[in-house]
């Protein structure tokens, strides 16, 4: 599946090509990044039922959905993930999972491959025991190793994501030479988007750029060295870029995500921009949501750029970054993100990076997501 700042530019010629259904936001992990809603609690009495669910990947598959992933929170948690991967196999959908693997057992596993599950996206924080569970709130690191074995063992193509912060992206090199030993096929370092509990914890999570300049080498290197055997990814966080990333190849342009209470959304962080409203396919159908409601017109194309987006060469590229990072970081969801150098916000950026390495910045502890609230707690 394709994430922020993937790189990939797709015309999808209106079509929502890219589906992910968040099937739920519970979660067994409280990782410091979770990218959920800082307020999930209040949508978990709220999930679709089974039938919903189908209703859902019938009418996107009307629609020309082609790529489906299932996530989250953890889809494991949901008892019926395996008949929602055989429906969307019978209806055509390419069948990604994408899972912390807490919860994918043996019978499971073997599961959704009869259902015809075809790819699994696995998380893993460091290449240590002791990093990751701090980092996911869980011991799960033993965890994750064995399921990942359990996947290449059933002969699933394996996506392996490594979500990349200050804590661990000097363990690249190590990283790489696990992924090596488990037979990954995909390897992305996906250096975290500040959203949510990540823009809570950005001033602990946020590498800097020789941290940034010496992981790249490293996996330039590797690259080099093996060839075709494993392909390697390594997004950049654009608040180093100075241009930014083509959020979701456009807002509204081939990617739609349907969270656990049926709301229909542009992107999975769509809900901090304060003053939208979320049409939900308990209320509409999804064809109406997708071509006509105010929400997936909001931000399409490019009449609602101000300067200096709207004269921007570059502005069919990048359509003018990530609407949720201009909300956060200047209030207005319209300005030029402020990732760009040209943004007239670009200082809030170039503050933040400075503020977070500064050595008179204290240091706090990280917060993590719980049931009913967040806690610095372990």
């Amino acid at each position: 599946m394709p994430k922020d700042g993937s790189g990939i530019a797709l015309d999808g010629q209106g079509r929502p090509l890219w589906l992910v259904l968040e099937l739920t936001y519970r979660c067994p992990l409280k990782c410091v990044w979770c990218n959920n809603p800082l307020d999930f609690q209040r949508y978990t009495s709220q999930e679709l039922s089974t039938e919903e669910w189908k209703d859902v990947l019938r009418q996107a598959r009307t629609l020309g959905s082609l790529q489906l992933g299932f996530s989250g929170g953890e889809p494991m948690l949901r008892d019926d993930l395996e008949e929602l991967v055989g429906y969307a196999d019978s209806l055509g959908f390419y069948t990604n999972l994408i899972t912390s693997g807490i919860g994918l057992t043996e019978t499971r596993l073997r599961a959704l491959k009869e259902a015809g599950l075809k790819q699994i996206q696995l998380s893993l924080q460091s290449a240590d025991r002791r990093l990751t569970n701090e980092l996911t709130g869980a011991r799960a690191h033993d965890i994750k190793l064995d399921v990942a074995a359990r996947i290449k063992a059933h002969g699933f193509p394996m996506v392996l994501n490594v979500p990349v912060v200050r804590q661990n992206i000097d363990q690249v090199e190590r990283i790489l030479a696990m992924a090596e030993s488990i037979g990954v096929d995909y390897l992305e370092f996906a250096n975290i988007q500040y959203y949510n509990w990540a823009l809570l914890n950005r001033d602990e999570l946020l590498p800097s750029r020789a941290q940034i300049e010496h992981a790249e080498a490293v996996v330039q290197a590797a690259r080099e060295r093996l060839g075709q055997s494993m392909t390697i990814y390594f997004v950049i966080p654009d608040y180093y870029e100075g241009r930014p990333k083509a959020c979701m190849n456009g807002w509204g342009t081939i990617h739609l995500t349907i969270a656990p209470d049926g709301a229909a959304l542009p992107c999975q962080e769509v809900r901090v921009i304060e003053g939208l409203e979320f049409p939900t396919v308990r209320e509409k159908s999804l064809a109406w949501i997708w071509n006509d409601s105010p929400l997936f017109r909001k931000f399409r194309g490019d009449e609602w750029m101000k300067e200096p987006c709207r004269s921007c060469s570059e502005k069919e590229k990048d359509f003018g970054g990530c609407r949720c990072q201009a909300f956060l970081l200047t209030g207005d969801a319209a300005n030029a993100d402020p990732a760009c150098s040209r943004s007239p916000h670009h200082h809030v950026i170039t503050q933040a990076i400075d503020a977070s390495h500064s050595p008179e910045r204290p240091k706090r502890p990280l917060i993590r997501r719980l049931r009913d609230a967040v806690s610095t707690e372990l």
